[in-house]
């Protein structure tokens, strides 16, 4: 039987759970996940392998309205993951209402590549008592009525419910064509990125609502050491303000050091090194509106 490889974008609302599904489909950390929305900026790839082929899931940023600069760059990614890829998994938080968001979402789906004979739609959280599966089919038979009901399942990305079936699915509806990466191979970031999330998820989990969206990460510099048994990182957690700077670094440096700790943990998880993480603080006025930061940040 000929392989099967495709791109697979993964679409939804902030806080839909498509991180979550990711690292859960290919079984290591890919994608950082937050309760705060919109932690995804880039479009991530989680690679997934079986005997029958290769899918490569792009994990989009969510689909949020606003006019702010970081959010139109945002829903360009994933317009673009929808345009290139072969394959468009569409997944649905359950437990909330639709809304504007979701409209725009659906819209945005039913003008992709892909859509209709290559789209499969995932209702995700239905393990959830305020899931209204009844509610959320009503609006899909609305608004993207030419995708079958076959191609609908109902997952938990968290606890991993019906997500093997979605995955053959997915698998059943990919084109035949060579892997496109390695076998052993389940991202394609690179070191620094990796490290930058990794650092970025647990900044924005400790500061919860204060500034999550005001921070970004800079790894400024790694070198391997103990005939490469051990890997140093500088890097810098950038604010917009001065005034922020003490909140990142907290009462006698504790916030840093939890930050710092946490992330460190994380890597050595990640990293066959031993990972020594010196962590900063510093400020980079309004670099939401720098066009030169967001393009570094997000054009990846």
């Amino acid at each position: 039987m000929a392989e099967k490889a495709a791109f697979v974008a993964v679409v939804g609302r902030p806080s839909a759970g498509k991180s979550t599904l990711i690292n859960t489909l290919c079984g290591q950390k890919v994608s950082i996940v937050s309760a705060v929305p919109q932690t995804t900026r880039n479009t991530i790839r989680g690679i997934v392998n079986r005997e029958t082929g290769q899918l490569v899931f792009v994990d989009t940023p969510g689909r949020h309205i606003s006019e702010k600069k970081l959010n139109r760059k945002l829903v360009e990614l994933a317009d673009r993951a929808l345009e290139e890829s072969e394959l468009t998994l569409y997944l649905i938080d359950a437990s909330r209402p639709v809304g504007k968001e979701e409209e725009e979402l659906a819209q945005a789906v039913q003008y992709s590549r892909s859509y209709p004979d290559r789209t499969v739609i995932a209702l995700n959280k239905i393990d959830d008592k305020r899931a209204d599966t009844a509610g959320i089919y009503t609006f899909l038979q609305e608004k993207l009525p030419a995708v079958p009901r076959e191609r609908f399942r109902e997952i938990s990305a968290k606890n991993g419910t019906g997500v093997e079936d979605l995955l053959q699915l997915l698998f059943s509806l990919a084109p035949e064509g060579p892997r496109l990466y390695p076998e052993d191979t389940y991202t394609d970031q690179d070191v620094q990125f990796r490290i930058a999330e990794i650092i970025r998820e647990k900044a924005i989990n400790n500061l919860r609502e204060e500034l999550p969206h005001s921070i970004y990460v800079e790894v400024a510099d790694t070198e391997l050491k103990d005939e490469g048994r051990r890997l140093w990182i500088r890097a810098f957690i950038l604010v917009e303000r001065e005034s922020q700077k003490g909140i990142v670094v907290g009462k006698g440096g504790e916030m840093i050091k939890t930050i710092r700790q946490s992330a460190q943990k994380d890597l050595n998880r990640i990293f066959d090194w031993k990972v020594e993480l010196d962590l900063r603080v510093k400020v980079a006025s309004d670099w939401r509106q720098n066009d030169a930061v967001l393009r570094r940040l997000i054009d990846r």
